[in-house]
Protein backbone atom coordinates (compact mmCIF):
# COMPACT_ATOMS: atom_id res chain seq x y z
CA UNK A 1 0.00 0.00 0.00
CA UNK A 2 1.99 2.76 -1.33
CA UNK A 3 0.12 5.33 1.40
CA UNK A 4 1.85 3.26 4.32
CA UNK A 5 5.23 5.31 5.03
CA UNK A 6 8.38 3.29 4.53
CA UNK A 7 9.78 5.00 7.80
CA UNK A 8 7.05 3.52 9.85
CA UNK A 9 8.20 0.06 9.28
CA UNK A 10 11.62 1.13 10.93
CA UNK A 11 10.08 3.31 13.51
CA UNK A 12 8.32 0.63 14.75
CA UNK A 13 11.52 -1.31 15.90
CA UNK A 14 11.68 1.46 18.33
CA UNK A 15 10.56 1.35 21.89
CA UNK A 16 6.68 0.73 21.95
CA UNK A 17 6.06 4.33 23.06
CA UNK A 18 6.94 5.58 19.89
CA UNK A 19 5.02 3.09 17.95
CA UNK A 20 2.10 4.06 19.41
CA UNK A 21 2.15 7.59 17.12
CA UNK A 22 3.30 5.45 14.11
CA UNK A 23 0.48 3.10 14.21
CA UNK A 24 -1.59 6.16 14.79
CA UNK A 25 -0.44 7.22 11.76
CA UNK A 26 -0.96 3.96 9.95
CA UNK A 27 -4.67 3.96 10.80
CA UNK A 28 -4.75 7.61 9.39
CA UNK A 29 -3.42 7.04 6.10
CA UNK A 30 -5.49 3.31 5.70
CA UNK A 31 -9.06 5.10 6.32
CA UNK A 32 -7.63 8.10 3.83
CA UNK A 33 -6.75 5.45 1.49
CA UNK A 34 -10.42 3.54 1.83
CA UNK A 35 -12.06 7.05 1.26
CA UNK A 36 -10.14 7.40 -2.14
CA UNK A 37 -10.96 4.06 -3.43
CA UNK A 38 -14.57 4.66 -2.81
CA UNK A 39 -14.49 8.17 -4.24
CA UNK A 40 -12.28 7.10 -7.11
CA UNK A 41 -14.96 4.32 -8.10
CA UNK A 42 -17.81 6.40 -7.28
CA UNK A 43 -16.96 8.41 -9.55
CA UNK A 44 -16.05 5.61 -12.22
CA UNK A 45 -19.72 3.96 -11.99
CA UNK A 46 -21.27 7.55 -12.61
CA UNK A 47 -19.49 7.75 -15.91
CA UNK A 48 -20.90 4.79 -16.88
CA UNK A 49 -24.21 5.70 -17.04
CA UNK A 50 -23.16 8.90 -18.60
CA UNK A 51 -20.89 8.83 -21.13
CA UNK A 52 -20.54 7.21 -24.08
CA UNK A 53 -19.68 3.39 -24.02
CA UNK A 54 -16.71 2.98 -26.88
CA UNK A 55 -16.30 -0.15 -28.44
CA UNK A 56 -13.73 -1.78 -30.47
CA UNK A 57 -11.38 -4.14 -28.21
CA UNK A 58 -13.04 -2.88 -24.90
CA UNK A 59 -14.77 -6.85 -24.44
CA UNK A 60 -11.45 -9.29 -25.38
CA UNK A 61 -11.18 -12.07 -23.26
CA UNK A 62 -9.11 -14.46 -23.31
CA UNK A 63 -5.89 -14.63 -24.96
CA UNK A 64 -5.79 -13.11 -28.32
CA UNK A 65 -3.43 -13.49 -31.61
CA UNK A 66 -1.21 -10.55 -33.25
CA UNK A 67 -3.78 -10.25 -36.09
CA UNK A 68 -7.13 -10.38 -34.36
CA UNK A 69 -4.98 -7.42 -32.18
CA UNK A 70 -3.58 -5.70 -35.25
CA UNK A 71 -7.52 -5.64 -36.79
CA UNK A 72 -9.51 -4.18 -33.47
CA UNK A 73 -6.50 -1.77 -32.78
CA UNK A 74 -7.27 -0.04 -36.53
CA UNK A 75 -10.96 -0.19 -36.28
CA UNK A 76 -12.38 3.55 -36.29
CA UNK A 77 -13.82 4.97 -33.35
CA UNK A 78 -17.31 3.69 -32.42
CA UNK A 79 -19.28 4.54 -29.81
CA UNK A 80 -23.26 3.78 -28.23
CA UNK A 81 -24.49 6.87 -26.93
CA UNK A 82 -26.82 7.24 -23.43
CA UNK A 83 -29.24 7.69 -26.11
CA UNK A 84 -29.49 4.79 -27.75
CA UNK A 85 -27.43 6.52 -30.99
CA UNK A 86 -24.48 4.52 -32.78
CA UNK A 87 -21.32 7.14 -33.63
CA UNK A 88 -18.35 5.80 -35.74
CA UNK A 89 -15.83 8.18 -36.48
CA UNK A 90 -18.36 10.69 -34.29
CA UNK A 91 -20.90 10.84 -37.15
CA UNK A 92 -24.24 9.00 -36.16
CA UNK A 93 -25.52 6.00 -38.26
CA UNK A 94 -29.17 5.65 -39.14
CA UNK A 95 -31.39 3.57 -36.94
CA UNK A 96 -34.71 3.09 -36.35
CA UNK A 97 -36.71 2.34 -33.42
CA UNK A 98 -36.03 -1.27 -32.76
CA UNK A 99 -32.56 -1.13 -33.64
CA UNK A 100 -31.61 1.80 -31.08
CA UNK A 101 -33.73 -0.99 -28.53
CA UNK A 102 -31.03 -2.97 -29.52
CA UNK A 103 -28.22 -0.62 -28.90
CA UNK A 104 -29.74 0.63 -25.50
CA UNK A 105 -29.93 -3.02 -24.10
CA UNK A 106 -26.27 -3.97 -25.37
CA UNK A 107 -25.16 -0.80 -23.60
CA UNK A 108 -26.70 -1.78 -20.17
CA UNK A 109 -25.31 -5.56 -20.43
CA UNK A 110 -21.93 -3.85 -21.13
CA UNK A 111 -22.45 -1.28 -18.67
CA UNK A 112 -23.58 -4.04 -16.38
CA UNK A 113 -20.40 -6.18 -16.87
CA UNK A 114 -18.19 -3.10 -15.88
CA UNK A 115 -19.97 -2.34 -12.40
CA UNK A 116 -19.37 -6.23 -11.83
CA UNK A 117 -16.01 -5.60 -12.52
CA UNK A 118 -15.58 -1.92 -10.25
CA UNK A 119 -17.25 -3.87 -7.25
CA UNK A 120 -14.91 -6.65 -8.05
CA UNK A 121 -11.90 -3.93 -8.03
CA UNK A 122 -12.95 -1.98 -5.05
CA UNK A 123 -13.80 -4.99 -2.85
CA UNK A 124 -9.74 -6.20 -3.98
CA UNK A 125 -8.81 -3.19 -2.65
CA UNK A 126 -10.72 -3.51 0.86
CA UNK A 127 -9.39 -6.62 1.27
CA UNK A 128 -5.92 -5.64 0.56
CA UNK A 129 -6.24 -2.73 2.82
CA UNK A 130 -8.10 -4.75 5.97
CA UNK A 131 -5.98 -7.44 5.75
CA UNK A 132 -2.99 -4.18 6.22
CA UNK A 133 -4.55 -3.26 9.38
CA UNK A 134 -3.04 -5.49 11.87
CA UNK A 135 -0.67 -4.36 14.61
CA UNK A 136 2.64 -3.43 13.50
CA UNK A 137 4.41 -6.29 14.95
CA UNK A 138 2.00 -8.42 12.33
CA UNK A 139 2.49 -6.08 9.51
CA UNK A 140 6.56 -6.21 9.92
CA UNK A 141 6.47 -9.94 10.66
CA UNK A 142 4.27 -10.60 7.52
CA UNK A 143 5.94 -8.24 5.02
CA UNK A 144 9.76 -10.20 6.11
CA UNK A 145 8.10 -13.44 5.60
CA UNK A 146 5.41 -13.55 3.03
CA UNK A 147 2.55 -14.46 5.16
CA UNK A 148 0.61 -10.80 5.20
CA UNK A 149 0.97 -11.30 0.70
CA UNK A 150 -0.37 -14.85 1.25
CA UNK A 151 -3.23 -13.77 3.53
CA UNK A 152 -4.16 -11.30 1.26
CA UNK A 153 -4.37 -13.58 -2.10
CA UNK A 154 -6.63 -16.13 -0.18
CA UNK A 155 -9.01 -13.55 0.78
CA UNK A 156 -8.85 -11.57 -2.65
CA UNK A 157 -9.24 -15.32 -4.35
CA UNK A 158 -12.55 -16.31 -2.06
CA UNK A 159 -14.09 -13.29 -1.91
CA UNK A 160 -13.66 -12.11 -5.64
CA UNK A 161 -13.51 -15.42 -7.74
CA UNK A 162 -17.47 -15.46 -7.43
CA UNK A 163 -18.31 -11.84 -8.87
CA UNK A 164 -15.43 -12.49 -12.12
CA UNK A 165 -17.47 -15.61 -12.91
CA UNK A 166 -20.96 -14.02 -12.85
CA UNK A 167 -19.19 -11.92 -15.68
CA UNK A 168 -18.02 -15.27 -17.48
CA UNK A 169 -21.84 -16.38 -16.88
CA UNK A 170 -22.96 -12.94 -18.25
CA UNK A 171 -21.33 -13.76 -22.07
CA UNK A 172 -23.48 -16.01 -23.80
CA UNK A 173 -26.33 -13.72 -23.60
CA UNK A 174 -23.69 -10.67 -24.39
CA UNK A 175 -22.54 -12.07 -27.15
CA UNK A 176 -26.13 -13.32 -28.68
CA UNK A 177 -27.24 -9.64 -28.44
CA UNK A 178 -23.87 -8.64 -29.80
CA UNK A 179 -24.48 -10.97 -32.85
CA UNK A 180 -28.03 -10.17 -33.41
CA UNK A 181 -26.92 -6.16 -33.63
CA UNK A 182 -24.32 -6.60 -35.58
CA UNK A 183 -26.86 -8.74 -37.98
CA UNK A 184 -29.37 -6.17 -37.45
CA UNK A 185 -26.80 -2.66 -37.80
CA UNK A 186 -24.40 -3.51 -40.45
CA UNK A 187 -22.08 -0.58 -39.38
CA UNK A 188 -21.76 -2.83 -36.29
CA UNK A 189 -20.37 -5.93 -37.80
CA UNK A 190 -16.34 -4.96 -36.83
CA UNK A 191 -17.43 -4.40 -33.01
CA UNK A 192 -18.82 -7.61 -32.84
CA UNK A 193 -15.80 -9.51 -31.53
CA UNK A 194 -16.70 -11.56 -28.76
CA UNK A 195 -16.70 -15.20 -29.72
CA UNK A 196 -17.55 -18.76 -28.85
CA UNK A 197 -14.15 -19.20 -27.89
CA UNK A 198 -14.15 -16.47 -25.51
CA UNK A 199 -17.36 -17.31 -23.79
CA UNK A 200 -16.34 -21.19 -23.45
CA UNK A 201 -12.75 -20.09 -21.85
CA UNK A 202 -13.77 -17.82 -19.38
CA UNK A 203 -14.20 -19.98 -16.73
CA UNK A 204 -11.28 -21.95 -17.11
CA UNK A 205 -9.24 -19.13 -17.90
CA UNK A 206 -10.19 -17.53 -14.62
CA UNK A 207 -9.67 -20.74 -12.39
CA UNK A 208 -6.04 -20.85 -14.55
CA UNK A 209 -5.24 -16.78 -13.46
CA UNK A 210 -6.32 -17.19 -10.23
CA UNK A 211 -4.69 -20.27 -9.65
CA UNK A 212 -1.28 -18.96 -10.81
CA UNK A 213 -1.54 -15.93 -8.08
Amino acid sequence: MNRIRIAALFIALSPLAAQAGVRADVDNDLDQARREVRTELAQERAKLDKENLSLGDGLQFGKEDRHEAAKHKDLPRGEITPQGDLLVEGKAVAVDAAQRRQLLDYRAQVIGIARIGIDAGEQAAMLAIDATNVSLFRLIVGGMTGSLERRVEASVKQNIQPMVLQICRSLPRLRDSQQALAASVPEFRPYATLDANDVADCERDVGNELAAN
